[in-house]
């Protein structure tokens, strides 16, 4: 019997514990998602004077300019 109740302890240890990690997710999941969004919003603002430093750097390499 007391096994047994050893055996039940150990189940119910390892099971909250993979309930705490499992409640991480959302988390992770908000923090790409932010990230996404922020990279997005970046590259709309930017992205015409991004392009624009880029053409002009690959116009003095080649000699265009």
């Amino acid at each position: 019997m007391q096994t047994l109740k050893r055996l039940s302890l150990r189940l119910q240890t390892r099971l909250q514990h993979l309930d705490d990690e499992r409640g991480d997710v959302p988390g992770w999941v908000l923090v790409t998602l932010m990230t996404a969004g922020l990279v997005v919003a970046l590259w709309a603002v930017a992205g015409p004077a991004l392009i624009q430093v880029f053409n002009d750097a690959i116009a003095k390499v080649s000699g265009a300019i």
